[in-house]
């Protein structure tokens, strides 16, 4: 079956662009290049004709600086302090746009011609408002792996998210099973 859009325009659902909004701050918080920005961009449904440059990242850098906060906090009401002050400082007014053949969509950034580091933290505080709006949870965290400070999107049902992966967490009751065992060892001796 094709998905219900498959002739038409790309269409990107909140979830998705919260997602790239998890994806971009991890990339950014190293030092990557413009393609390695790019790559993340393109695999979250932007399109082939996009051109970063390298005075791209560093705008695009500042604001997964100002989201990272949002993915630190503790509790709901730490993070919508947070989302608040990023949406009353950084967004412009809500409107409907269909640009480069995209489906209708929200914008909170100028235009679509404004700058990208502009529409990476609007588009990004509105994705996150609209998954808070709609689970009235928090929309993420930080992975408790040692050693890793990936941003993850938690948007499944069960148990709260700890780990950016099933490797960070595999990794983790793989080095905590060990550490048992040794203890365990040094005891009985």
């Amino acid at each position: 079956m094709a998905p219900p859009n498959a002739d038409g325009p790309v269409r990107l659902s909140p979830r998705a662009a919260a997602r790239r909004t998890a994806a971009l701050i991890n990339v950014l918080a190293g030092d990557p290049t413009p393609a390695a920005v790019r790559e993340v961009l393109l695999a979250h449904g932007e399109d082939e004709s996009l051109t970063i440059t390298a005075d791209d990242v560093e705008p695009l850098r500042r604001a997964a600086h100002k989201l990272r906060p949002i993915f630190d906090a503790a509790d709901l009401e730490t993070a919508t302090g947070v989302l608040n002050h990023l949406l009353a400082r950084h967004t412009q007014r809500l409107r409907l746009t269909a640009h480069g053949g995209t489906a209708w969509h929200v914008h909170l950034d100028r235009d679509d011609d404004g700058p990208i580091g502009e529409w990476f933290l609007a588009s990004a505080c509105l994705a996150i408002a609209v998954l808070i709006w709609d689970r009235q949870e928090l929309p993420g965290g930080v992975c408790a792996a040692t050693g890793c400070d990936q941003v993850f999107l938690a948007v499944g049902s069960g148990p709260d998210q700890r780990y950016c992966s099933r490797r960070c967490a595999t990794r983790e009751r793989v080095a905590t099973h060990r550490a048992r065992v040794s203890a365990a060892r040094r005891l009985s001796r």
